[in-house]
Order: structure tokens, then C-alpha cells, then sequence
């Protein structure tokens, strides 16, 4: 009986050798459809593969093995795949010991180039290593030729990057990006080390960079996880053949699996593997914001990250060559040379690009090299960590011409560069410290102390009248029995904070009056909204605003904190925001790419629950009536806070709409209802939403004027029809947005301008489809759009009449 199941044994043998499972290849043993090498380890696998859009195309790589997404590291064949599906495909280990890759007719698709052979005894074998890496061994156990040293789009740990990409070996250590997310055919971006300039990785959308990486220091990366899993990052610098140098990725025993890639969007970007949500989790990304992006900042001057918004500036001793900084910056007072010149101290800078790499210099020989050339007009100094024994640990950069790619960083990783600049201007400084600041202090400081000394005389023979003592309290004629627990400002305070209401205090100016910047004793920082003395806003609108805010606490509304009122000045002293007002960015052309759309959707989002707190959170159901976007102030973090609740109304508990002959507001935010019969309710603020949603994803004001269309909403409307809503999107945004997200805000933005207010969603339906990306979105309808002109604030209703009289609307469609 034993022996009938013999050829039961035998094919169960057979199967198990058809389906390869082992580390290595021997020219005996090639690698067929359906086998897979994998590392001893079980960390990696390789093996033959297709992808979702593309099964007819076949291509052999490794990927990681132990988790369930199916990542590649390294493909053989990416730009030659694979297009016959028939028996006699294979991955061959040849005597010769090479690599080849054939298909079914026996053409070859794909080879390595080992050039030494196996030898007779033909024991030499290809072996797919724990790290992920494919190596040709000779007898001996030498490497003949291994995957590390050609790769695609990926680094994992071990891997090298050549600095310096001077030969042929550097250049098949140079990254290139999938062609698109399913196609990994060498795409437009590719990331190596830069010919022109030693010791830095430059990343090229074609031939143009991209973004570059400063000058290497060998840094160390560490930290901890959301979840507590550590890592550190080593990134070592080696030395190669000649004057070539690699940084090798190395990471700690015990951290995450961690992987680096060349994203098609030209993003190079860090992941980790999360076991939680066993998914890739991105915890770094470059270029991370526009400011990251290659020159973004022009010749001689530098991008500040130190700022919550990144912004451009000039470098010490420079100015601005136009309004912009596309042409960079000029200096102020040409180089003198020698002792005319001295060298600017620049603390925690990137590296500027196209330098000039001086070997075994130590910092005072570096100084001299550039003092003592007039055509060196900067340079930078350090000493290499993590460097192989047999490196110069030393590292001069000097610059020789114009500085670019320069940015300011606010942490540990930027270093210093000497600027060399004319003594002149520093002198300048010093006379003018000494010929105006000083003494300005000095009369700063007596007018300090005379003031001090009356208010103590008048504290002694107050008499109890407080307005006699300028203090800014709640008049009773005028504010009845509000109780408004406010800390009480003197109108002296206040003219000493704002410099009297100088000029270049003031932050902005509206309808209903100025803004300026104060600072307060202690040095506390404020916004003072100074009612102008003809505005149309009256002490009706001033109360609305003081009592609406005492009674609003809300992370996304601006906070009050005091008024004044001394005479005919009436004043609001709220919290200073930095970041001004979000239409300081949107529309305008060299701000608005620092607003990038994972910055833009916060916003929304902001603004959204700002807006629903007015409507159905607070103990009120207030209506703003002014929603636009001047009146969305940003905080340092970029939060949104809704400002100016002048033009506010409360509703009582049963209130659903009110009508008005006074129509206020800014044309083009208001709904039609509104602005044609004076009816508001909640879904006014709805539209207004609506139209700023529109406004943020493309950067174009609701009046803007469009060939073919009306305004800003009849071309939304044109595109989302068509199914092209993605044109609408800003050109600024268009790498960090998320295409999913953003055609969801266009419809939902069409949804909040609908003709009748019913047909406009709730601020509370709005904050779930804006929270939950899965939730069904109802399908607008052409919305009604009127011809704006470019009339904004508060108008009479006689103005307001004449206005409408003028106004074309526009309906393609009965009603």
C-alpha cells in the first residue's frame, strides 16, 4: 500500500519546487511566473509582478514581504515591461554571471553588466538580501553587482546617494520618480547629487531644480512617533572613488520600517510603516511649502520659515530690484574691497546653491580664502559628522557670485553664512543708533515719567468723575444696563499705543473706520478699530459689535478685548493677529502660493465652524451680514477668526428671517434674496460662505473679471457643468492639493450660492460634508449670478435701489 502513494509524493515534490521560495538563483534554477525569492530573514520579496490598470504589462521587482501593502523598492524592468503572458518568460542567472531577464521568444527585456565570471566551478549564485538588496556573489562571497547600486525611485536603509554625480556609477545611484501613480516608468522628476557643487542632492522636473537639500553636514534625525516608536537617522557621509562622496542612510535597530521615494509629484517624501493603522504614514515631505521650492526667492535674497507664513526678504545690505522678489535683490552700496568691506554674521541659513567646495581649510583658512578674493561674497564654514575615518572632516564653502536658493530656517539645522557687505551701511547704523534712537529714548523716557508723576497728582485729588480722567467706560445713556465685563482702556493709553494713530501703524481700513496696531504697557500687542467720525456706522452698530463679542467665545471668532469711548471717539481694542487678514493672501500674486491647500482647507473648515458657533452654538442666533475675505483674520497658526460684527444681527428664539430697507454689506457676498428685497436669515451667511469658498480654492475675487462670464460663480458653475472643475483650482495650489477634496469644495461652494435659500444646505450639514469626505453631496443647480460691479461696504438704501436698477441678471433657465 506504501507505494501507491508514491506518485502522490512525487507531485507534491514537483509542486513544491514550481512554486521557488528560497534566497538565491543558480544558473541552474531560474525564476518563473509564480516564484518568488525571499530574503532569508523573510523581510523582502522578489518576484515577477503587474500592475492594477495594467495586466497585459509585467515587470520584476522586490517589495517588502512581512506587511500586507504591497510596496516596491526596486524594479529591473520599469521602462521595458514585460508584454507577453506565455510559458518561457524568466529571470536567468547565467554562467557569466550575469542577470537576464527574458521573455517568452527568448529576446532579452532586461541584464546587468557584472563583467566577471562565475568561473568554472559555476557555484556563484544571486541572493536577495534581509536589507532588501539583490546581489550577485562570486565563489568567494564577493559582490559582483547588487540592486543598491541601480535604483528607481526609492531609498531604504542601507542605501547610497552619490553627492556629486560626476560618472556613470553616480548616475545609476540617482533616483527618477514613477511616470504617474500606477505607471513606474521613469518620470519627469529624478533626484541625485549635483555635478556644480559637491556634498548636496538637487531634485530636477526635467532639467529645471526642483528643490535642493544644503550643503551636507552628516546630521543625525531622531525622534518619537504618535504612537511612542522611536527612530534615529543616520546619514552617513563615505567616500568613493576619487572625489566622490555618498550619504548611506542608516536607521536604528528597533525603529519603524522606514522608507524614502521620488514621488511622481516630484515630492520627496518619508514614511514610516504604522502598525496601528498598518498603513504608510508621511512624517517628513519636501519641498514642504513654496518656499522650499528651488529660488523661489530670486538672487540674493532669502526665504524667512521663521515666520508663520514664510515670506521673502532681502539679504542684510540688499533691496528689492522690482515689487516683487521674482527679480531678486540688489545691493544697497556696491563693494569696496579690502578694508571697505566687512562680512555679516547670518545665523541659521540654508546654504545658497553653486558654491565652491575647499577641502582641508580650517575656519580662519576659510575666512582668508574669501577675504582675500573681492569676487567671494560669501561663505560658510563646518566640520562633517558621521564621516568615514578616511575623509577631510573639514568643509570651506565660498560663493563666488550671486546667492541663491538662500533660506532663513527657526531651528538647529540651518548654520551660519558671513554675507560680505559694504562697511558703510553698518556705519550708517551706528550713527543713526547714536544721532536718533538714543535721544528719542531719552525723550521717550521723560515723557514716560511725566506722565507717571500727573497720574499719581491726579489720583490724589480725583474727585470720583471718571470721565474727567479720560477713562473709556460704558456710557449708560447709551449702552442702557448691558453688563459688559471689559477692562477699562484711557483714550491716553490708547494714543500712546498707536503712536496717535500714526500712519505707518495702521493695518487696514474699511467702511466703518481704521485699524491700527497698538502696543500696550508690558508690550502686549492689539488691533484698535477706530470708528471714523463721518462713517455710517453709528453708536447703533458700535453697541451690536461690543455686545455681540462680550458674548461669543469661540477658537475661530476674533476676541474683543475692550472699547473706548471718549468724546466723539469710539474705539475696539481687539487681540492683534500677525497674519492679518486672509485677502492680503488670496488675491494677491506673490503671497498666495504661501497658502497652500492642506492651509486653505483649514481655513474652510475654520471659518465653517466660526460660522455655525454664530448660527446654532452660541446662547444667540446671530447673522454676520458682512462674511468676505477681509474680514477672515489668521492667527500665527493660520486659524481663521470671523472679524467686524457690525453689521451682526440677533434673532429672537422663534426668528427665521427679518426684513430690512436697509441693506448693508459688500455686493457680490450677498445673497440674492438680500440684496434685492432685504430679507436675510442664516442662509445669507450661507451664500457669502459659498462665494468666499469659491474665492479661497481659486484665488479670484468674486467681481473678477472673466472672459465670457459674468463673475466668479457663472465660471465655477461653466466648469463643474463641463466636469473640468480642477481648472478653477489656483495654479499655486495645485501640487498639494488633494483633487478629491478640492471638486468637493467647488460643488459644495455651488450648493451655498443656490437661488433660494432652501436649497442651500445648514452650516451644520456644511461641517459634516467638510469633516467627512465620504458624505453624499447633493447636486446643485445653476445658480443665479448678477453682473457685480466693484461697489463694497455700506450703501444706502437709495443707493442700493439705484444700484439693482442697474443690474443685469442672468438666467439661462425659467424660475
Amino acid at each position: 500500500m506504501a507505494y501507491l502513494y508514491l506518485p502522490v509524493f512525487i507531485f507534491l515534490l514537483s509542486m513544491a519546487c514550481s512554486c521557488q521560495s528560497d534566497d538565491r538563483l543558480t544558473p541552474a534554477k531560474p525564476l518563473l511566473p509564480g516564484d518568488m525569492l525571499i530574503s532569508h530573514g523573510g523581510v523582502f520579496a522578489l518576484g515577477f509582478f503587474s500592475l492594477t490598470n495594467s495586466s497585459s504589462s509585467s515587470y520584476v521587482g522586490i517589495w517588502y514581504n512581512n506587511i500586507p501593502e504591497r510596496t516596491y523598492v526596486w524594479i529591473a524592468n520599469r521602462d521595458n515591461p514585460i508584454t507577453t503572458d506565455v510559458p518561457g518568460t524568466k529571470l536567468a542567472f547565467t554562467n557569466s554571471s550575469d542577470l537576464v531577464l527574458l521573455d517568452s521568444t527568448g529576446h532579452t527585456i532586461w541584464m546587468t553588466r557584472s563583467s566577471i565570471s562565475a568561473g568554472g566551478g559555476g557555484t556563484a549564485a544571486v541572493v536577495l538580501l534581509d536589507s532588501g538588496n539583490l546581489v550577485i556573489q562570486s565563489i568567494d562571497g564577493t559582490a559582483i553587482w547588487e540592486s543598491f547600486d541601480h535604483l528607481t525611485d526609492t531609498v531604504i536603509p542601507g542605501v547610497s546617494l552619490s553627492l556629486s554625480s560626476s560618472d556613470a556609477a553616480a548616475s545609476a545611484r540617482r533616483l527618477v520618480a514613477w511616470k504617474g501613480p500606477d505607471d513606474p516608468s521613469s518620470g519627469n522628476f529624478s533626484m541625485g547629487g549635483d555635478s556644480s557643487s559637491d556634498l548636496q542632492i538637487v531634485t530636477w522636473n526635467g532639467t529645471r531644480p526642483f528643490w535642493r537639500r544644503a550643503a551636507w553636514g552628516g546630521e543625525v534625525t531622531f525622534g518619537t512617533f504618535e504612537d511612542n516608536t522611536s527612530f534615529t537617522m543616520y546619514e552617513t557621509i563615505t567616500g568613493g572613488t576619487g572625489d566622490d562622496y555618498y550619504i548611506k542612510l542608516t536607521v536604528s535597530d528597533g525603529a519603524p520600517i522606514i522608507r524614502v521615494s521620488l514621488d511622481y509629484t516630484g515630492l520627496f517624501t518619508y514614511r514610516r510603516w504604522n502598525l496601528k493603522t498598518s498603513s504608510w504614514t508621511v512624517f517628513v515631505q519636501f519641498p514642504s511649502s513654496a518656499c522650499d521650492r528651488y529660488a523661489f526667492c530670486g538672487p540674493f535674497a532669502y526665504c524667512d520659515s521663521t515666520e508663520t507664513v514664510p515670506s521673502c526678504k532681502c539679504l542684510d545690505g540688499f533691496e528689492p530690484i522690482g515689487l516683487d522678489f521674482s527679480q531678486g535683490c540688489r545691493r544697497k552700496e556696491e563693494l569696496k574691497c579690502g578694508d571697505g568691506d566687512t562680512f555679516l554674521t547670518l545665523p541659521t541659513m540654508k546654504t545658497p546653491d553653486k558654491f565652491l567646495y575647499i577641502k582641508n581649510r580650517s575656519f580662519d583658512q576659510c575666512t582668508a580664502e574669501c577675504s582675500n578674493n573681492c569676487s567671494c561674497t560669501a561663505y560658510a564654514y563646518d566640520n562633517l559628522q558621521n564621516v568615514d575615518s578616511t575623509i577631510d572632516t573639514t568643509r570651506c564653502l565660498v560663493w563666488m557670485g550671486e546667492l541663491i536658493d538662500a533660506e532663513k530656517f527657526g531651528n538647529t539645522f540651518g548654520e551660519n553664512l558671513y554675507l560680505r557687505v559694504s562697511s558703510s551701511p553698518v556705519n550708517k547704523m551706528k550713527n543713526t543708533v547714536l544721532k536718533i534712537v538714543l535721544p528719542a529714548m531719552i525723550t521717550f523716557l521723560l515723557l514716560t515719567t511725566c506722565i507717571w508723576l500727573l497720574c499719581k497728582l491726579r489720583g490724589k485729588h480725583q474727585t470720583g468723575n471718571v470721565q474727567n480722567n479720560l477713562l473709556c467706560l460704558n456710557p449708560p445713556n447709551e449702552f442702557g444696563n448691558e453688563n459688559l465685563d471689559f477692562p477699562s482702556f484711557s483714550f491716553e493709553d490708547i494714543i500712546i499705543a498707536t503712536n496717535n494713530f500714526s500712519d505707518y501703524k495702521l493695518l487696514g481700513e474699511g467702511g466703518f473706520g481704521k485699524v491700527y496696531k497698538g502696543v500696550l504697557e508690558g508690550g502686549k500687542e492689539v488691533a484698535v478699530k477706530r470708528l471714523s467720525k463721518g462713517s455710517v456706522q453709528g453708536i447703533q452698530e458700535f453697541r451690536n459689535e461690543v455686545v455681540l463679542i462680550a458674548k461669543l467665545q469661540h477658537r475661530n471668532l476674533v476676541r474683543l478685548l475692550g472699547f473706548c469711548i471718549h468724546e466723539d471717539e469710539k474705539l475696539l481694542i481687539y487681540e492683534y493677529l500677525p497674519n492679518k487678514s486672509l485677502d492680503a493672501f488670496l488675491f494677491d500674486a506673490t503671497r498666495k502660493s504661501l497658502l497652500d491647500w492642506p492651509a486653505r482647507f483649514k481655513i474652510i473648515k475654520g471659518v465653517a465652524r466660526g460660522i455655525l458657533y454664530l448660527h446654532q452654538d452660541s446662547r444667540l442666533t446671530i447673522i454676520h451680514r458682512d462674511l468676505k475675505a477681509s474680514n477672515i483674520l489668521l492667527d500665527t497658526d493660520m486659524c481663521p477668526k470671523i472679524s467686524d460684527f457690525g453689521m451682526a444681527r440677533i434673532f429672537g428664539g422663534s426668528e427665521r428671517q427679518v426684513n430690512t430697507t436697509r441693506v448693508a454689506g459688500t455686493y457680490g457676498y450677498m445673497s440674492p434674496e438680500y440684496a434685492m428685497q432685504g430679507s436675510f436669515s442664516v442662509k445669507s451667511d450661507t451664500y457669502a460662505f459659498g462665494v468666499l469658498l469659491l474665492e479661497i480654492v481659486s484665488s479670484l475675487k468674486i467681481s473678477s473679471s472673466l472672459i465670457n462670464f459674468p463673475n466668479l460663480i457663472a465660471y465655477a458653475w461653466s466648469l463643474w457643468k463641463d466636469g473640468n472643475a480642477w481648472e478653477l483650482v489656483d495654479s499655486s495650489i495645485s501640487v498639494s492639493c488633494s483633487l478629491q477634496e478640492l471638486v468637493r469644495c467647488i460643488q459644495l461652494g455651488l450648493l451655498c450660492v443656490q437661488d433660494h435659500p432652501n436649497a442651500r444646505p445648514l452650516m451644520s450639514s456644511i461641517v459634516f460634508m467638510l469633516e467627512n469626505e465620504t458624505a453624499p453631496l447633493p447636486t446643485p443647480r445653476e445658480p443665479l449670478y448678477f453682473t457685480v460691479r466693484n461697489y463694497e461696504t455700506d450703501r444706502s438704501n437709495e443707493s442700493v435701489q439705484r444700484y439693482l436698477n442697474n443690474m443685469s441678471i442672468t438666467t439661462l433657465e425659467a424660475r
